[in-house]
């Protein structure tokens, strides 16, 4: 399959680099290096995925006045890109606690959790801010024996994580197929048969009751299903949210609290924002 190299030149690099590179994930880039600069961001997607309209439009947005983008596109050699992306991927260790390891690294020796992802070029392993401020939640969290939902759930790396701290039952929800396919993929390299993994999004909750939700999704997203959320929260249910920038916290704690949820606190990371929140 042929690759195209999006080369992006991001003034300031922070906390830019790590914000273009969640949009262009959005856009269909399945795989990101530095470049030789310090401002540089080199993402990668197939060339019949490339749509030069939307990503002028990405690049050029008027809401960041504050940043200076230029990007240049070259054509890769035909090689499995794949494989060279899996060679450079490194593991993540998440408060000294929780390390997530592609299956060819060794497993860690000072480390509470252990965690395989099979690192197919995904979103949602650990290196973006969201996941690892959710990760770092759910670390302090006690899901023993409790129902827990993931939304969003990508690799299902959240999902595994509340399996090992010995959750009773986890469903993990992803629209994107693939994400869909590898989720189910990882929950069995970390046997978890605890895991139920579906392909849809929030139209598929019904009359289940859960103890935790977990959603690392996007703004939009989350104002669109927090209240469906909360009706299928049980008393005193707790919800962890992320996806979305510092800026965006005041209309998510409003939505919230109109849906009957108390604020707890947040964390930030280089804009990017998870919060916690409890059923009242």
């Amino acid at each position: 399959m042929k690759y195209l190299e999006i080369k992006l030149n991001i003034t300031p690099a922070e906390p830019w680099k790590e914000i273009y590179t969640s949009l262009m994930a959005e856009a269909g880039c399945d795989s990101f290096m530095d470049g030789d600069s310090e401002n540089e961001l080199l993402c990668y997607l197939p060339k019949k995925d490339f749509q030069k309209d939307l990503f002028d439009d990405i690049l050029q947005n008027p809401e960041f006045p504050e940043v200076t983008i230029s990007y240049s596109v070259t054509e890769m050699e035909d090689k499995d890109w794949n494989a060279t992306w899996e060679a450079n991927y490194e593991p993540v260790m998440i408060d000294d606690k929780c390390y997530i390891r592609a299956p060819f690294h060794q497993p860690a020796t000072n480390s509470e959790f252990d965690i395989v992802i099979e690192p197919k070029m995904s979103f949602g392993t650990a290196h973006h801010a969201t996941t690892a401020q959710m990760i770092s939640y759910l670390l302090s969290t006690d899901v023993s024996d409790k129902f827990v939902l993931d939304m969003g759930s990508g690799t299902a790396v959240l999902a595994i994580l509340a399996s090992l701290k010995n959750a009773k039952e986890i469903t993990a929800i992803d629209i994107d197929e693939w994400a869909f396919r590898n989720g189910i993929e990882n929950a069995k390299h970390n046997n978890c048969s605890n895991i139920k993994v579906l392909l849809g999004d929030a139209s598929l909750l019904g009359s289940e009751k859960y103890d935790l939700i977990l959603a690392n999704i996007n703004r939009n997203i989350l104002l669109q299903d927090i209240p469906q959320y909360t009706k299928c929260m049980n008393e005193k249910a707790e919800l962890l949210l992320s996806g979305f920038y510092i800026e965006d916290l005041p209309a998510i704690r409003y939505c919230c609290a109109q849906n009957g949820l108390k604020y707890i606190d947040h964390k930030e990371r280089n804009k990017w924002v998870a919060a916690h929140f409890s059923k009242i």
